[in-house]
């Protein structure tokens, strides 16, 4: 895991830095360096332009020129007040104007044109917010970006995870070990997702789904193909007062279109987790038997769709874990209000208030506990953004909490799977099926 902290945090952890700042800063512009002459493929006759601004940031950035200039490079130094409007031209421009720190300003901050040069950006692209992402201004898009010691979340979201272009954490001596917040990878995931023993058999995991409806079928049938993909032995659909879905491998019962709730759980001591709510409407008797099913269920729950609509008003009360799954616009259902700038705050405020882990899908998903911790995962792209996509990821959560994987670990690799295997879909024309279809796949590769 990468850890992610906000500047305020890392403002802190500056000041309790081991050694003096003069030793930080050159360590940052060996960083800062190093990289430069990777973008420039040498030195020799290179021309490179630094834009330094006057706080710690700029400070890396001239520290840093004094270490090309020793390697042979041809480095313009820029202050930050007496900027042209277009640069010269150069092999390479390095961002260390604003850094983290930048706080907005009437008019914000006005970059350069790097006239075709390649950008290099230091700790963030200038005029990002370092928080929330937001650009406060027109920024210089970075080609890359060396950050330090931590990941910020203005590189994830936002116009700042558009703009940061290859990002690289460099570690130069601090301490984020107490970072409640982290990126995850694929070797997290590949150490945390379960294998299935040799001795396993079908009740082994074993996922119950209540979802889908006369109108929307699909929906049921892409959460519950997704559970069987991502390793569930076995599944069991019912949807409210609607036929049996044609689904060979599902086992499929029917129940009453209200007071569904006794019927749907009839059996629910054989399972190990409850998926809810995808493609079920918003009729009354939905609504309540929704919610009766959340309330009575003894085993792990993951509400997503028409069911976050259930739980407007508030979670039943539960003894097991709950795991919810909105977009933005069911977030606002949930919360009364579409996610904050700050949406790690806002998510961290979210579960806390609901005591169930929530994420918050997006081109960053927020994944968080009721104690506090984050995961971010910012493996998905526009592949994901079809129909039925959000139906898919709750059933792969479903089958990761039926495994018995602790629910916001459950839910982070089950949103960096999903990712995964939209990517191995294909870059065109994916639909929700097919990243089913690739689960397996993804799966597989973890090794």
């Amino acid at each position: 895991m990468t850890p992610v902290v906000t500047p305020a945090e890392m403002r802190a952890i500056d000041e309790a830095a081991p050694v003096s700042l003069d030793v930080l800063i050159g360590r940052a512009a060996s960083a800062v360096a190093r990289h430069a002459i990777a973008m420039l493929g040498g030195t020799y006759g290179r021309t490179v332009t630094v834009i330094a601004g006057k706080g710690d940031n700029g400070a890396d950035g001239r520290a840093a020129a004094r270490l090309l200039e020793r390697r042979g490079v041809r480095v313009r130094v820029v202050d930050v007040g007496s900027v042209p409007a277009v640069l010269p031209p150069a092999d390479l421009v390095v961002d260390a104007a604003l850094g983290t720190g930048y706080t907005h300003r009437p008019g914000g901050w006005s970059a350069p044109g790097a006239g075709g040069s390649r950008v290099l950006a230091v700790d963030i692209p200038s005029g990002i917010d370092g928080l929330t992402g937001e650009a406060r201004g027109n920024v210089l898009a970075a080609d890359e970006t060396v950050t330090f010691q931590a990941l910020k979340p203005g590189l994830l979201f936002a116009d700042g995870a558009r703009t940061a272009g290859r990002v690289h954490v460099v570690d130069i001596g601090l301490d984020a070990a107490g970072a409640s917040c982290h990126r995850i990878d694929v070797d997290d995931v590949a150490a945390w997702w379960p294998r299935r023993p040799t001795d396993s058999h079908k009740w082994r995991g074993a996922v119950k789904v209540v979802a889908g409806s006369i109108e929307m079928p699909g929906a049921a049938a892409l959460c519950t193909e997704a559970a069987m993909r991502a390793g569930s032995g076995l599944v069991s659909l019912s949807s409210p007062g609607a036929a049996p879905a044609t689904i060979r491998e599902v086992v499929q019962r029917h129940v009453a279109a209200s007071g569904f709730a006794s019927e749907a759980l009839v059996d629910i001591d054989r399972f190990e987790a409850l998926v809810i709510g995808p493609g079920m409407g918003r009729t009354d008797d939905a609504m309540s038997g929704i919610r009766s099913c959340i309330g009575q269920a003894p085993v792990p729950v993951v509400v997503d769709g028409d069911g976050l609509s259930a739980i407007a008003d508030g979670l039943p009360g539960r003894t097991h874990p709950t795991v919810l799954t909105p977009h933005d616009g069911e977030f606002a259902t949930l919360t009364g209000h579409r996610p904050e700038v700050d949406r790690i705050a806002d998510v961290r405020a979210t579960s806390a208030r609901l005591g169930a882990v929530v994420l918050l899908k997006g081109p960053t998903s927020v994944i968080a506990d009721p104690g506090g911790e984050v995961l971010l995962v910012d493996h998905g792209d526009e592949r994901l953004a079809t129909a039925g996509s959000g139906d898919v990821l709750s059933g792969i959560v479903g089958a990761a909490l039926a495994t018995g994987l602790e629910p916001l670990r459950a839910a982070a690799c089950s949103a960096w799977l999903h990712a995964d295997a939209s990517r191995r879909a294909g870059r065109y024309g994916i639909v929700a099926s097919d990243i089913v279809d690739s689960l397996p796949a993804a799966i597989e590769a973890l090794g």
